[in-house]
């Protein structure tokens, strides 16, 4: 399992055949996106571009990533690889009894 920090992001509503994304961040370093593709496609596998995770959501899920990521203290990206079997996606973690 395989865990990486986010501490920046950025949000990317592009016009057009664009699809919507939002690009993750640690220690200044991109290191995947978030990719929003229509409600009811088949969505692609999630995987490895360019050295990137690409994590693939519909965009219905759009606005539930984006509250995490606003108002969550620690938020994680979850990537355990490519394929059936594999969960991938973003965590949190607050410690117990707070």
């Amino acid at each position: 399992m395989s865990l990486t920090a986010i501490d920046h992001y950025w949000v990317q509503y592009s016009a057009n055949s664009f699809s919507p994304r939002i690009g993750l961040q640690n220690k200044g370093n991109l290191f995947g996106q978030l990719v929003f593709m229509p409600n009811g496609s088949t969505l692609p596998p999630d995987g490895i571009t360019s050295g990137q995770i690409q994590l693939y959501y519909h965009q219905e899920d759009f606005a539930n990533i984006l509250a995490i990521l606003q108002k969550e203290k620690s938020v994680y990206l979850l990537y355990n690889g490519s394929g059936p079997g594999f969960e991938n996606g973003i965590q949190t973690t607050e410690p117990a009894g707070k």
